[in-house]
């Protein structure tokens, strides 16, 4: 939880990558909000915390998660550069966010979002956008969880070189007990599946994260 006093010592000056959302709102340059860093696993919210801000990320990722009645964490969504999360139907968090790595995170009030929305049309049609396509994700996330280990990997692989677009390989900054977390899967199925994919020539791994997609019409495939 960020306390108050040290959210009025950052100035917002952090200029956002090329995969910044394009709302005034949302434009760090704006001074909307404060940039905010933190460091490889801090917390930004916990679940049941008032949701008092949106947040979006400048620099970094961020994973989202709860923990289950049992102990085990189900992580429920990653958020790469560009991305805004944190939007909340009710006045609480329903999960946690993480930083993964590294990362700046761009917070505005959120009656600072819903008073721009009611007075803005661009900002309230993003808004609405923004909302749909967290609906959608969370849609998708849930027929995920019902496919096999291999397509799982495949829609998850398919989905961040689509996030991650411009390079040749896809960089996941998140570790492989966070894929299992994600996916539903033990992190020693994940490695498994990863191997074979990899035996199979569909990818290449060039480091313990940096993956070429080597044949994405099988993925794609797998993915249907």
């Amino acid at each position: 939880m960020i306390s108050r006093t040290r959210l009025a010592t950052v100035p917002c000056n952090h200029k956002a990558g090329a995969a910044a959302a394009h709302a005034p709102l949302f434009d760090s340059g704006r001074n909307n909000g404060v940039a905010m860093p933190f460091e490889r696993n801090s917390e930004i919210f916990g679940e049941g915390e008032n949701a008092d801000y949106v947040y979006k990320v400048l620099s970094g990722s961020v994973r989202a998660y709860k923990v289950l009645s049992d102990g085990r964490r189900q992580v429920t969504a990653f958020y790469l550069p560009g991305e805004v999360f944190g939007l909340e139907s009710e006045a609480e968090h329903s999960h946690s966010a993480e930083a993964i790595d590294k990362a700046t995170i761009l917070m505005i009030r959120r009656s600072i979002v819903f008073s721009a929305a009611e007075s803005n049309g661009d900002v309230a049609h993003h808004l609405w956008a923004l909302t749909a396509a967290e609906l959608k994700r969370s849609q998708n996330h849930a027929l995920l969880l019902i496919k096999t280990a291999k397509e799982r990997i495949a829609a998850f692989l398919l989905d961040m070189a689509q996030r991650l677009a411009g390079k040749g390989y896809v960089e996941l900054p998140m570790s492989r007990q966070d894929i299992a977390d994600y996916l539903g899967l033990t992190i020693e199925t994940v490695s498994r599946t990863l191997t074979a994919l990899s035996e199979g020539s569909t990818i290449q791994f060039m480091g313990s994260r940096r993956i070429v997609l080597r044949n994405r019409s099988e993925l794609t495939e797998l993915n249907a």
